[in-house]
């Protein structure tokens, strides 16, 4: 098929319609226009499967979706849909990536944790990482007033917007890989470098107390968003089978913007935790909210993305937002 000689058969129908899903339509305008979106929808169906250019089909997708929004007047997003999002579509994107987010948080707990005891116990590694004077002053006080530093509601607003950034170069750096496993070895090694400090120098306490009751819920966030970038990254590297290396890369990236708008969520309950818990309560009741946090997310992700999985729900945006998608009536 001559893709120019198609374009050229067309395009006055497409222009047509164009102009008309920018007015305001009469009776007669009305059916007209509904004709030719059937026949646009077709056209793009035609297109995508025949001779898929990139800059027609996103003409052609374009056109489809203002035409659409024309017609039906748009989609609010209402309360439902709102609902739906957290029932459904963010817990089956986090279900659809759990293997990835296993493996990316055994092995930085294993590295973490091994750096941790390999610090702890050679002071003159610690002596290299840092000035005598900085561990003192991280190990008798700065460490521990980090976390009243700021007025709660400050200090929680801060370390969410901070998380919230970290995990978003997490996941997008995934698309190349490397950005994104540099940004978690960077944080084993800050987090292994405080901990190894504070430990070798019996303040072991201190450290897991403080840490325990936001981090375990901030740092499996951190940890899923560098395993969803990840499994972005792989999936133009090895798509699966039947889906060229562009369209699994567009499947993975926008269950990627599903991931990162429920993130932002649970990193905001994670700066409350360390906002207004972790300063203000002892250990023995900050340390199990933190993990009835952490508990209650895990649960929450099982429980429905099982759910959503078995509705055939995969965490991919619904198809009326995906720009090169189809539309219904194309398939008739």
């Amino acid at each position: 098929m001559d893709l120019d000689a198609y374009i050229a058969e067309h395009d006055g129908e497409w222009r047509r319609l164009e102009f008309l899903s920018r007015k305001r339509l009469n009776a007669d305008e009305t059916d007209e226009m509904l004709m030719l979106y059937q026949r646009a929808s077709t056209h793009l169906s035609v297109v995508r499967s025949r001779m898929p250019d990139p800059l027609l089909v996103a003409r052609l997708s374009r056109l489809v979706l203002q035409a659409r929004a024309a017609i039906t007047g748009g989609k609010t997003m209402k309360f439902r849909a709102f609902l739906r999002f957290f029932t459904h579509t963010f817990p089956a994107a986090v279900f659809a990536a759990w293997r990835w987010w296993a493996i990316v948080g055994a092995v930085f707990v294993a590295l973490t944790g091994g750096l941790i005891a390999y610090i702890a116990a050679n002071p003159e590694v610690q002596n290299q990482l840092a000035h005598p004077l900085m561990i003192n002053d991280m190990v008798n006080r700065s460490f521990e007033q980090y976390y009243s530093e700021y007025q709660n509601q400050n200090f929680a607003l801060r370390v969410w917007t901070n998380n919230a950034q970290l995990s978003g170069m997490a996941l997008v750096g995934g698309v190349l890989i490397a950005p994104t496993l540099y940004v978690l070895w960077q944080n084993v090694l800050n987090l292994a470098t405080t901990g190894g400090i504070m430990v070798g120098h019996g303040r072991s306490d201190i450290f897991f107390t403080l840490i325990a009751p936001h981090g375990l819920l901030e740092i499996s966030c951190f940890l899923l968003a560098a395993a969803v970038g990840l499994k972005i990254g792989w999936s133009w590297i090895a798509p699966r089978a039947g889906r060229t290396r562009s369209q699994a890369l567009a499947e993975a990236g926008r269950s990627g913007i599903v991931v990162a708008l429920g993130l932002v969520a649970v990193l905001a309950v994670a700066g409350l935790i360390e906002g207004f818990v972790t300063p203000n309560l002892p250990a023995f009741i900050a340390v199990p909210i933190g993990v009835l946090a952490f508990g209650g997310f895990v649960a929450y992700i099982v429980w429905r993305g099982r759910a959503a999985a078995a509705q055939d729900i995969d965490g991919d945006l619904d198809a009326e937002f995906r720009e090169s998608a189809p539309p219904e009536l194309a398939r008739d």
